[in-house]
C-alpha cells in the first residue's frame, strides 16, 4: 500500500489536515447558526461561501468574525445554564425558608394541632 516511509507520513499528514478542516468546519457552521447578529441572508451567504471555497471560506470567516466566536459561545452557555436552573427550580418546587417553616410550626403549636415536643423537633429539622 505504501511504497516507503515518506508516503505513509504524507498520508498521515493528509488525514490530519482533513480531520482539522472537518473540525474547523463544524466550529464555523456552529458559530454561523449560533450568531444572533446575522440575519438569514447573511448566514446563507456565509454557508455558501464556506461550502464553495472551503479553506478560504473558513480562513476569511475566522478573520472577519473570529473575535466574537468565544463571546457567542459563552452567551449560549449562560443561556443554557439559566434554562437548566429554571427547569430545576420548576421541578424542585418552591422550598420555604427555615423561618417560614418555624413560623408555620409555631402557628400549629398555638392552635394546639401539635405538641411542644413536635414543635421542637420541627424547629430543629428546619434549622438543620
Amino acid at each position: 500500500m505504501f511504497n516507503d516511509n515518506g508516503s505513509f507520513l504524507l498520508a498521515l499528514f493528509e488525514f490530519f489536515l482533513f480531520f482539522a478542516w472537518f473540525m474547523c468546519l463544524f466550529w464555523v457552521f456552529g458559530d454561523i447558526f449560533r450568531s444572533s447578529d446575522l440575519g438569514g441572508g447573511g448566514k446563507t451567504l456565509w454557508v455558501i461561501f464556506v461550502i464553495l471555497v472551503p479553506w478560504l471560506g473558513i480562513l476569511v470567516y475566522l478573520i472577519a468574525r473570529g473575535g466574537g466566536m468565544q463571546q457567542r459561545q459563552l452567551e449560549q452557555a449562560k443561556a443554557m445554564r439559566a434554562a437548566q436552573d429554571e427547569y430545576i427550580q420548576s421541578v424542585a418546587g418552591s422550598s420555604s425558608s427555615a423561618t417560614d417553616q418555624i413560623a408555620s410550626a409555631k402557628s400549629l403549636l398555638d392552635s394546639g394541632a401539635i405538641t411542644q415536643a413536635e414543635f421542637d423537633s420541627l424547629k430543629a429539622k428546619a434549622l438543620a
